[in-house]
């Protein structure tokens, strides 16, 4: 199930106020508008546009809003609900045979744990489904990249076309050294463009793409319990056991606070189910 994240808008939110706040305090609301400039936007997202339709094909570009919308949600599942859901079938197994588990499967909304019972309640080897549902793995982690890379290389390409951008206005800039007024426009040229693009590189672009990869690496972690958790379910381990050996995966502050809680609940429902 995913709900909203809310903290990366809100932190892009906070770094941009923080930004203009400090402008202001400095320069006042006229020395504000100085900080805007067309041409320093232009030259930085005309730029980076460019660089990406060199780089990546049409399919790749498509991922880009479906990347940028992934980076505002987030997964709700928690570990020890999974780990509850795997204690229930490896029970239901061991009562009524593997099976059983055919209709219970019709209740689970995650297909990556969907998949792999049918598979053990096909009668497919541990060892292979280890490696099918490994391989599922390895192809979202590659998928996981070249949407994220997209953004990487935007916070690459941003810094970089600001530095253009400054170069640009210095040529204006010693080009019409005998015109004093165009001094100014073309000093502002050089610097803000700089200003964009390294705001925009590490305010936005690389931050969303580290988020991205830290999502992934936790998706990744919790499909290899899943992966635990259906093994076992198939070898028929005994529920307790299977219970210790998911809950290993459980970090020591969430068996202490969270876990703990629920265990002595839900055992005692185990215990009046059997």
């Amino acid at each position: 199930m995913r709900k909203r994240d809310f903290l990366t808008p809100i932190g892009i939110t906070v770094g941009f106020v923080i930004i203009m706040l400090a402008i202001l305090a400095n320069a006042g609301v006229q020395g504000f508008v100085s900080f805007l400039d067309v041409a320093s936007i232009l030259i930085v997202i005309g730029g980076v546009i460019g660089s990406l339709l060199i780089n990546f094909n049409v399919e790749q570009i498509k991922l880009t809003g479906r990347v940028l919308k992934e980076s505002f949600n987030q997964n709700e599942r928690k570990l020890p609900d999974l780990i509850k859901l795997f204690i229930r079938l490896s029970e239901k197994a061991r009562r009524e045979g593997i099976l059983a588990l055919e209709n219970e499967v019709e209740d689970v909304e995650d297909e990556f744990i969907k998949k792999g019972i049918l598979l053990a309640v096909d009668g497919v080897e541990p060892e292979v489904i280890h490696d099918i549902m490994n391989a599922e793995i390895t192809a979202m982690e590659e998928r996981h990249e070249r949407g994220r890379m997209i953004l990487v290389k935007c916070g690459d390409y941003a810094p970089a076309w600001g530095m253009i951008g400054t170069l640009i206005g210095l040529v204006l800039m010693l080009n019409n050294l005998q015109d004093p007024s165009s001094l100014g426009p073309s000093m502002a040229v050089a610097l803000l463009t700089t200003l964009y693009g390294t705001v925009l590189a590490n305010l936005f672009f690389i931050p969303v793409a580290s988020k991205l990869e830290n999502k992934t690496e936790e998706e990744i972690f919790i499909k290899q319990i899943i992966i635990e958790g259906i093994i076992g379910v198939q070898s028929g381990q005994n529920p307790r056991i299977l219970e210790e050996k998911l809950s290993a995966f459980l970090a020591k502050d969430s068996k202490l606070k969270q876990w703990n809680d629920e265990k002595s609940t839900f055992v005692g429902e185990g215990l009046n189910e059997a």
